[in-house]
């Protein structure tokens, strides 16, 4: 294949992904757009409260992402029975992880006052985590089918079907925060009540497509219970928990810097949020990218085809130094617009600007990192890249943010310098990575 060539086959399995990535993340986005109009103070409730939600949800997508390399590789084998084979045991392993990560997060919420954040903010939080904390279940249900999907090849539905669900969430949250059509005012926590419906409804629609799709008939035993495989959850396992490690120790980089936030106090935790909302945009269209990496590099790993393999990670890694490069200049030409979607308060908007420009820097870094990611899970390699990002985030970042924040006083702006240096340290370490990994594989693997 050329270079045109993989382009365009990136392009049709990236566009789909990028857009049910949106559409997820979106789900967020009108939340904290709908909840912001209400007031700087759910907003900062909000943040804090997805600090505890959003580092158990990544670790657990994370998990899931074990099941795509396997089904690529074995589509590209032309194993069926392999391929049903990792559905099946996919699905216990992913409801059991659903089931864990909720309770682990209702286990932590009595330790959420003693975390020096403002009494209101925590106050407005623990109603609404312990809501939202529920949907992690239908969305390792959705997690668990998509990432089926996508190992076959088949990506426009999951789009469709987060897209729909995202503008049910929209109503629903129009519906309950603000108490219309003779619905309750649950302000933040109506949030969190549209979130888990719609989720809901997500989850059991990917279930049903994957069930009574014609493309995925031959998979049918997926769904049958019994027959499990030790050896196989050990692999997934194997590939699914360092990925979802490498999901906490970034997400939960941004979740502490969220905390330090807080102790500056709720402007810039409401601020932080904004822009942690308006950065997450841009990083799930390049995630669409880094599923089409995961997907193409682990179909050629498949089929023993090194040279295709690195021509179509490479060139992904082009495709989303392109399109971060558009949301740098996106994020540095609207920082004080962008801001103003989601809140009237002046001063929020004056910091979120500021800490759009150090955003609008870090969109190659991020792009480029989360590509490379996705590549190297097509090479079932997740155990190193793990520990790069736990050193570029927990041993430089952090502490380098938390050191220009606090004794050098720059305050927000500082937690967010340290984060663009381990995101570019990330990045440095991930295309090294790679490029070595894939250089060693013979030509016919």
């Amino acid at each position: 294949m050329t270079v045109q060539q993989h382009i365009k086959t990136n392009w049709l399995l990236a566009y789909p992904v990028m857009l049910s990535m949106l559409g997820q993340v979106m789900t967020g986005v009108a939340d904290s757009i709908m909840v912001g109009w209400t007031g700087a103070t759910p907003l900062a409730a909000a943040s804090f409260a997805n600090v505890f939600f959003t580092i158990p949800l990544f670790f657990g997508v994370g998990v899931s992402y074990a099941i795509t390399p396997l089904v690529a590789e074995a589509h590209g084998a032309g194993n069926e029975n392999k391929i049903a084979e990792v559905l099946r045991n996919g699905t216990v392993i992913n409801l059991v992880m659903g089931v864990l990560l909720v309770a682990l997060i209702f286990c932590v919420q009595p330790f959420m006052y003693s975390m020096n954040q403002p009494t209101e903010v925590v106050d407005l939080a623990l109603p609404y985590l312990s809501i939202v904390a529920v949907s992690i279940i239908p969305t390792m249900i959705f997690q668990t089918y998509r990432q089926f999907a996508e190992g076959m090849h088949s990506t426009r539905m999951a789009m469709i079907i987060v897209v729909g669900s995202n503008v049910l969430n929209i109503f629903l949250n129009y519906l309950l925060i603000f108490g219309k059509f003779g619905f309750p005012e649950l302000g933040l926590n109506g949030a969190g009540w549209a979130t888990l419906v719609s989720r809901i409804v997500m989850g059991t629609c990917m279930m049903a497509y994957v069930y009574y799709g014609k493309k995925f008939r031959h998979y049918r035993n997926g769904f049958s219970l019994g027959g499990y495989s030790k050896s196989l959850i050990n692999r997934m396992l194997h590939i699914g928990i360092p990925a979802g490690t490498q999901f906490i120790f970034e997400a939960g980089a941004f979740g502490f810097s969220a905390i330090m936030m807080g102790w500056i106090g709720t402007t810039a935790l409401a601020a932080h949020q904004i822009a942690i909302n308006l950065a997450t945009i841009s990083y799930m269209t390049t995630s669409g990218l880094g599923a089409a990496a995961t997907i193409r590099v682990g179909n050629f790993l498949g089929k023993k085809d090194t040279p295709q393999l690195r021509r179509a990670g490479f060139t992904l890694i082009g495709m989303a130094l392109v399109l971060m490069t558009a949301w740098g200049i996106l994020f540095l030409g609207g920082r004080h617009f962008l801001p103003s979607l989601y809140i009237h308060d002046a001063e929020v908007i004056s910091v979120t600007a500021s800490l759009l420009i150090i955003a609008g820097f870090f969109q190659l870094s991020d792009g480029m990192q989360v590509v490379c990611a996705g590549a190297l899970r097509g090479l079932q390699d997740v155990k190193i890249p793990s520990l790069l990002i736990f050193v570029a985030y927990w041993v430089i970042a952090l502490p380098l943010g938390y050191w220009l924040a606090f004794p050098l006083e720059l305050g927000p702006d500082g937690i967010w310098y340290g984060l663009l240096i381990g995101l570019t340290l990330t990045a440095g370490a991930m295309i090294v990575r790679f490029q070595r990994l894939s250089k060693r594989l013979p030509a016919q693997i």
